[in-house]
């Protein structure tokens, strides 16, 4: 019990449980859209399951260490860029992030379909296919976020324990996070959109790693916090007008 008393037990634990939880934001948006297509009823449960499938995936990797280390090592060689298990995942998981940011922001900018029919193809495919195709969609990208968020776990602390607790912490904070942030998204359909271009360019960066292009993820941060600056004050304006 001594190492409850080691300040730099906590430090660590709390450095890297903020860390987590920045990485995390990424991974919530995915979330609050893609269960903005279920029932009402269901959300709740799918935000659950699909942060609760990331807590696990990432204390499976924090487990596998001596195998998520291996990812890196080459495993071919294309146009004089070495390729390895790592770089395939986050190429992968990029390709499916644009692929499904993009066709949501066409459903939302070009579709035409009016809110009854919408909600009546919605109330038609929310069954257990659309339910567990969703938790399936949130696996798959988890799996990719968890990759990134281990590697850099394993980069700041030496203690697998404190991982662990870390990345249990930070996903109690996401569960306590992800309804507000959903609820507010699927409420404002510019937010959405935003969202959406965020996960594009999140998607994006994920392909650029993938070929050893490293893009800090702070710059994507901060211009979307700017964006959301001023879409705030865009919706505080129409709301003002609307109450005049």
């Amino acid at each position: 019990m001594e190492f409850l008393f080691d300040p730099n037990i906590w430090i660590a634990f709390f450095m890297l449980a903020a860390l987590e939880i920045v990485l995390g934001i990424d991974n919530i948006i995915f979330i609050s859209i893609l269960v903005g297509r279920l029932p009402p009823e269901k959300r709740d449960v799918a935000r659950r399951l699909g942060l609760g499938f990331a807590m696990v995936s990432r204390i499976a990797l924090l487990f596998s260490l001596a195998w998520v280390m291996t990812l890196t090592s080459p495993l071919f060689t294309v146009l004089a860029q070495e390729i390895s298990g790592r770089d395939l995942i986050l190429l992968g998981g990029g390709l499916f992030l644009l692929y499904k940011a993009s066709h949501e922001i066409f459903m939302e900018v070009e579709a035409h379909a009016t809110k009854e029919e919408e909600s009546g193809v919605d109330s038609v495919k929310a069954g257990a296919t659309l339910f567990w195709g969703t938790i399936v969609q949130i696996g798959v990208v988890d799996i990719v976020f968890s990759l990134d968020s281990v590697i850099t776990a394993v980069g700041m602390v030496d203690n697998v324990n404190v991982m662990v607790a870390a990345v249990v912490a930070s996903v109690a904070v996401m569960m306590f996070a992800a309804k507000p942030i959903g609820e507010f998204v699927d409420a404002h359909p510019s937010i959405k959109v935003l969202a959406l271009a965020f996960l594009t360019m999140v998607g994006t960066l994920l392909i650029a790693e993938a070929f050893d292009v490293h893009v800090p993820k702070a710059y994507v941060y901060v211009a979307m916090l700017f964006s959301l600056g001023v879409e705030a004050l865009n919706i505080r304006a129409r709301s003002k007008r609307q109450a005049a």
